[in-house]
């Protein structure tokens, strides 16, 4: 999310519906992969139903989360395979899907409208989380 005052970076995940609401939320330090915080993320949602799909770039790409996602929690993982990924495992229809992912960069471009999410002027992280979630709370009200 660029640069903060304190430290390297924040890491925020999130999921959104097909309209780009969020529907989870979370944050994370900058170093870990986006692989290992799904399940955190999905955890952390603001409703009860699970996604049936989840659309994810590149960085998605893993066996062993498709494997997680779909015995744990019944969610197939659509992202594009890595360039160096020998047998390749996405096919064409799935990947139709891909092409709308941009409406969860239309929701991280609500929430960089708020000026305390850019740059992170909070020392600790639970309050940073704390003005993430009041600022998914404004983008829901603003479309019901």
């Amino acid at each position: 999310m660029g640069p903060t005052r304190r430290g390297k970076g924040t890491k925020i995940m999130a999921l959104a519906d097909r309209a780009g609401l969020p529907l989870a939320i979370c944050t994370a330090i900058a170093s870990p992969n986006e692989v290992t915080l799904v399940e955190q993320t999905i955890e952390a949602r603001f409703i009860e139903d699970l996604p049936e799909r989840i659309i994810g770039d590149k960085a998605y790409d893993s066996d062993k989360l498709d494997q997680r996602l779909l015995h744990d929690y019944g969610i197939e993982m659509i992202a594009p395979n890595k360039s160096n990924r020998i047998v390749k495992t996405q096919d064409g229809r799935a990947l139709r899907r891909y092409k709308r992912r941009w409406k969860i960069e239309r929701c991280f471009a609500w929430l960089t409208q708020f000026r305390r999410i850019p740059v992170r002027y909070e020392y600790y992280s639970e309050n940073f989380l704390g003005f993430l979630h009041l600022a998914c709370i404004m983008i829901l009200l603003r479309c019901f």
